[in-house]
């Protein structure tokens, strides 16, 4: 008893020795945690608020910290995305238990020396990445024995990698992307044979290949390599990484084949080689990769045919399309059970697309648009009522569209034309309740349009033109009040026109030409108020004009020709700012309104035999006056003329109206105005004032009718020849465009001191405005954005697609998108925007002088000084990262040398996978409450807005591409 009575003792004296001891170690820590926050911290937010000293002195709870659960010693720090700043606190590793230290995403900077990394050596987890380090990498002592992660990413070091980083012997994970490290790819990295996780993409690296010392990495499960300068073959002894998931080479030089060692990636189940020169055809042993779900090969050189085997493969996703592959599509590719995505677009593969097709799968998207295929469609495309997408144009399809289509729900974008497809469409494929884009141009179908397509109320455009379709078109049609393009033309549709059309609102486009159309025009055609096409000829419509198409004020084209119309040209017409006019080939009379009277609108006016002009040869001269109004002109001009002398008279000797010499202002209006330069010059006061510049202000101005304007003083006049050129660059830009997504002119007033434009007010105000002003942007949700951005989109195709010559905008930013009281997006401030000209040896230099604006400028500006519309389309792929992100171009947060393009590419290519979506919550801005729809669309718009910013601007679509994008919000092509 005695005996165990000491041993007793003993074990308490023991717990009391430890429980003593641990209580000084952590006193002593909390000691460290709060100089190192005292000396090497800045914490604006005071987010290390309860780092304080306390009686018990334990910081166990202290925010970021964790202790090791048996003895309560500190072992961990994380304070990543606490934005602080400094340089690297190296004080935290005085801390001998500490093991992993996370200070990523923060603003820590300076350099990064082997010195101050010296008392880290007990760390197994260093994560620095997502601050602003600069210098060169650290070369680490063989102290770091430990290390198991070190993450230095998305960071600004440059220089070459350190021989010392081939010398860890348990490294699991080594993350270098997004840095400027320009030395080559060392072979010594093939040391880190315990390496899983390698990220080197994003560097602007010296050309070199990938060491084929790769292959001893044989634990390695993901492989980053994309946009690192690689150039030559994909070594072979990639394929001894027999756990390797992960595999993306993409964006940079390799050439030759994809080697048949790709059989060994024996865990692969992504590989990106797109944007690379690779060639040759895909290897028979890719049939050996039974995990792959997806193979993204597009953008290369293959060549060859696809091989049978492919289809083994366990894809979900296939996508090879802008290739050169040849022969046809295996018909074992239709039993792979997985495929989800199906891309062949833009080859050269030919016969027939396997019967089975889409029996067997979860098919949801289908493009193989722009091949050779021939033959029927498949009859189980949406066997499994998944499919969304059928984008098949461009080939030689033939035979009916199968009945079971018709039944297929869940469809909602239709692109079939350009093929050789004939036959009735099914009833029920007309009236597909989820459709939204419906392309059947240029087949041999046949039959008349389903009343059914009452049920397609997404529908936003109809395209059948080029077809052999008849009847009449239904009155269904009226109820698709989504519709914005409706083209019908070259068909044998016939009858009257639907009344009920005018209801039609959001109508841009409507063309009917070269049918067998009768009756009259419709009456209320000026509620169509978005047209800005209207093609009715080569039909039999009979009777007059209508006046009120005059009122149509963003109608660019009208086209009436050949038809049976008669009456005169109603003088509304000359309102119109029309790029293309055409009433040609009727029975018109009457003289030729004066705005029409000149030879531009000669090949518009021939063949109405009673028209006249007296000076517009070939036509007639108008015959004289008949000699019994003659005595009624002359009546009616004697009181003209005493009312005007009696008007004179007043306004002489009762206001004084001609005391003051003749004004100065030359003044062009270029809409119906009820104002002039009187009503706008006394209010061009500070007190008025809402904007400046270097050479102009802007003023808001509340005319006495109650009407609100815009006017943008430009100093300088006629004096100063730079705003003379932004002057003159305004006046014939918007002089000359309609559309409701560009800023609208009202009026120009040129004089010697200064120079104003006047413009429909924005209460708005600009974009940039609501996103980044301090209250603002909390009214600024992601229906709005999306809308915003959609209009923005079709401004700008606009100017390039359907101005003659193009307009390239030059100055595309968020400051010069304005919003009016309904958030409805206009582009404006056209003071650098330039015609592109289309002929041959004409001089580049108007297009060459410093245009854009820093943080929006597309990258080849820099070589050579010249913007194109692809210039436009990368400044508004910022835009559109603007209005996810919430954040300027050249946002403090990103670090030294980064911009919005490189922060949003890097984040979006390094984001984990979050189910069918990446995780892109750093991007989103925090400032919205997005649903799961609503974050499936801004993740979809960002990849728009990464295809805009490409480097190279063949790769960029065009802005009518854009539209198309943003409208369907799909991301094909």
């Amino acid at each position: 008893m005695r005996f165990l009575g000491a041993k007793s003792l003993i074990a308490l004296l023991f717990s009391f020795l430890l429980c003593f001891s641990l209580a000084i170690s952590l006193h002593g820590d909390a000691e460290i945690l709060i100089r190192v926050k005292s000396d090497q911290l800045d914490d604006p937010n005071r987010k290390l608020g309860d780092w304080v000293r306390t009686s018990q002195q334990s910081p166990c709870n202290w925010t970021g910290i964790t202790c090791e659960t048996q003895n309560q010693s500190v072992d961990g720090i994380d304070l990543s995305g606490f934005d602080l700043s400094g340089g690297f606190p190296n004080g935290f590793c005085r801390i001998r238990t500490l093991r992993n230290l996370n200070l990523s995403d923060n603003y820590f900077n300076g350099t990064l020396s082997s010195q101050s990394l010296s008392p880290c050596f007990h760390l197994q987890v260093l994560a620095l990445d997502y601050n602003v380090f600069i210098g060169e990498l650290p070369d680490f002592s063989r102290e770091f024995a430990n290390l198991q992660v070190l993450d230095l990413s998305r960071n600004n070091f440059s220089g070459d990698i350190p021989e010392s980083f081939g010398r860890f012997p348990v490294l699991k994970v080594l993350n270098l992307g997004g840095n400027l490290l320009s030395g080559l790819i060392p072979s010594f990295l093939g040391n880190l044979t315990e390496l899983t996780h390698f990220d080197l993409g994003y560097n602007p690296l010296k050309p070199g290949p990938l060491p084929s010392s790769v292959g001893n990495l044989s634990k390695l499960e993901n492989l980053w390599a994309a946009k690192a300068n690689l150039i030559g073959e994909i070594p072979d002894s990639i394929g001894k990484l027999a756990f390797l998931s992960n595999l993306d080479l993409s964006d940079n030089f390799l050439s030759g084949k994809i080697p048949h060692s790709f059989s060994g990636l024996a865990s692969i189940e992504q590989i990106e080689l797109f944007d690379n020169q690779l060639s040759g055809e895909l290897p028979e042993s890719l049939s050996n990769l039974t995990t792959l779900l997806r193979l993204d090969i597009s953008q290369n050189n293959l060549t060859g045919n696809l091989p049978e085997t492919i289809a083994a493969m366990s894809l979900e996703s296939l996508n090879l399309n802008d290739n050169y592959f040849t022969g046809e599509i295996p018909e074992s590719l239709a039993s792979n059970p997985n495929l989800v995505q199906l891309k062949l677009f833009n080859n050269s593969f030919s016969g027939k697309l396997p019967d089975n097709l889409g029996k067997y799968s979860n098919l949801e998207y289908f493009d193989v648009s722009t091949n050779d295929f021939t033959g029927a469609l498949p009859r189980f495309l949406c066997f499994r009522n998944k499919l969304q997408c059928i984008i098949i144009f461009n080939n030689r399809f033939s035979g009916k569209i199968p009945q079971s289509y018709g039944e297929c729900k869940t469809l909602n974008y239709l692109r079939f034309g350009g093929n050789e497809l004939q036959g009735e469409l099914p009833s029920k494929f007309w009236g597909l309740p989820e459709v939204d884009f419906f392309e059947m141009y240029n087949n041999r179908f046949e039959g008349s349009i389903s009343p059914s397509i009452s049920n397609a109320r997404k529908l936003t455009g109809i395209l059948i033109n080029g077809n052999n379709f008849t009847g009449e078109v239904p009155s269904q049609i009226c109820t698709l009040r989504q519709l914005q393009a409706v083209d019908l033309s070259q068909n044998r549709f016939s009858g009257h026109l639907p009344t009920c059309i005018t209801q039609l609102n959001k109508l841009q486009q409507l063309e009917l030409q070269e049918n067998m159309f009768t009756g009259e025009l419709p009456r209320n055609l000026n509620s169509l108020t978005a047209l800005i096409v209207l093609n009715l000829s080569t039909n039999r419509l009979t009777g007059t004009i209508p006046p009120e198409l005059g009122n149509l004020a963003v109608l660019t084209s009208l086209d009436l020709s050949s038809n049976l119309l008669t009456g005169e040209i109603p003088v509304e017409l000359t309102k119109l700012k029309l790029n293309q006019f055409n009433i040609s080939h009727n029975k018109l009379y009457g003289e030729v309104p004066s705005d029409f009277d000149h030879d531009l609108f000669i090949s518009s006016l021939l063949d109405n035999p009673g028209l006249c002009s007296p000076d517009l040869k070939p036509l007639p001269p108008c015959s004289k006056t008949k000699p019994g109004t003659i005595y009624i002109v002359v009546i009616l001009s004697i009181c003209v003329i005493l009312l005007v002398g009696c008007l004179v008279w007043f306004l002489k000797v009762k206001s004084g109206f001609f005391s003051t010499s003749k004004s100065p202002w030359k003044v062009v209006t270029f809409q119906r105005v009820s104002f002039n330069e009187d009503d706008i010059l006394p209010h061009l006061t500070e007190q008025n004032l809402i904007g400046s510049g270097g050479s102009c202000r802007v003023y808001k101005v509340k005319l006495k009718s109650g009407e609100t304007v815009a006017v943008k003083r430009l100093l300088g006049g006629t004096q100063k020849p730079e705003t003379e050129t932004v002057f003159r660059s305004e006046i014939e830009t918007l002089g000359r465009v309609r559309h409701g997504n560009v800023v609208k002119l009202l009026m120009c007033c040129s004089g010697q001191d200064f120079n104003i434009l006047v413009y429909e007010y924005m209460p708005n105000g600009s974009l940039a405005d609501m996103l980044h002003e301090k209250g603002r942007s909390g009214s600024l949700d992601w229906r709005i954005r999306f809308s915003i951005a959609q209009g923005a989109a079709k401004g700008l195709a606009y100017l390039h697609n359907d101005c003659v010559p193009a307009i390239v905008h030059r100055d595309v930013k968020s400051h010069n998108i304005l919003l009016d009281a309904e958030m409805v997006p206009r582009v404006a401030d056209f003071g650098l925007a330039k015609a592109l000209q289309s002929q041959e040896g004409q001089s580049d230099d108007a297009m060459s002088c410093v245009a854009g604006s820093y943080g929006y400028i597309a990258p080849e500006y820099a070589y050579t000084k010249k913007v194109t519309e692809k210039s436009d389309v990368y400044s508004f792929g910022v835009v559109l990262m603007e209005l996810v992100t919430g954040k300027r171009p050249n946002d403090p947060s990103f670090g030294e040398n980064k911009d919005i393009v490189r922060w949003v590419t890097e984040a979006t290519l390094s984001s984990p996978e979050r189910g069918c979506c990446r995780d892109l919550n750093q991007l989103i801005d925090p400032r919205m409450d997005l649903s799961t729809c609503d974050y499936e669309e801004a993740e979809k718009v960002l990849n728009v807005a990464l295809m805009c910013t490409s480097d190279f601007p063949i790769n960029r679509p065009s802005m009518r591409r854009v539209v198309e994008l943003l409208r369907v919000d799909k991301s094909s092509h």
